[in-house]
C-alpha cells in the first residue's frame, strides 16, 4: 500500500511515518505542502491513500481534497485530520464527501490503521 502524508509539521510528519513504517508492506512519503504532493504526483496515479492536515499552507486540506477527488476511487482513501475537535467543520468535510477524519489526539495512530485496514467501524472516529 502506498501512502502519502500532508503535513507541514515535520515532526508530527515524522511521527506518524515512523509509527506506520512499522509495517513492511507500506510505501510512504511525506510532503510539507498540498502544492507539493500535487507536483510530485505530476499527474501520475494516486496512492492507495492520503492522510492530509487539514490546515495546511497554501492549499488547505479541504482544498487539496477538492482538487483531487474527481481521480479518487473507491479504492482511494483520503483520511483528513486535524487538532481542531469542531462537529460544525466535521459536518462540512462530509457534505464535500470526506469520508474519512481522524483527531490529532493519543489515539491518532490506531485511528488511522484502522481506517487504512477497513476497520474504521471498530473505532469512533468522530469525537
Amino acid at each position: 500500500m502506498t501512502i502519502h502524508i500532508i503535513e507541514d509539521d515535520e515532526i508530527y510528519a515524522e511521527f506518524i511515518q515512523r509509527a506506520l513504517a512499522q509495517d513492511p508492506n507500506l510505501k510512504i512519503k511525506s510532503f510539507k505542502s498540498a502544492e507539493e504532493c500535487l507536483n510530485a504526483m505530476n499527474g501520475g496515479p494516486l496512492p492507495d491513500a492520503f492522510i492530509v492536515d487539514y490546515k495546511l499552507p497554501g492549499k488547505t486540506g479541504i482544498d487539496f481534497y477538492e482538487t483531487i477527488k474527481a481521480k479518487l476511487k473507491d479504492q482511494n482513501k483520503l483520511i483528513m485530520m486535524s487538532a481542531i475537535d469542531d462537529g460544525n467543520m466535521v459536518l462540512n468535510f462530509i457534505r464535500k464527501g470526506v469520508r474519512d477524519y481522524v483527531i490529532k489526539d493519543d489515539s491518532v495512530i490506531d485511528s488511522i490503521k484502522a481506517i487504512l485496514e477497513g476497520k474504521d467501524e471498530d473505532y469512533y472516529l468522530f469525537n
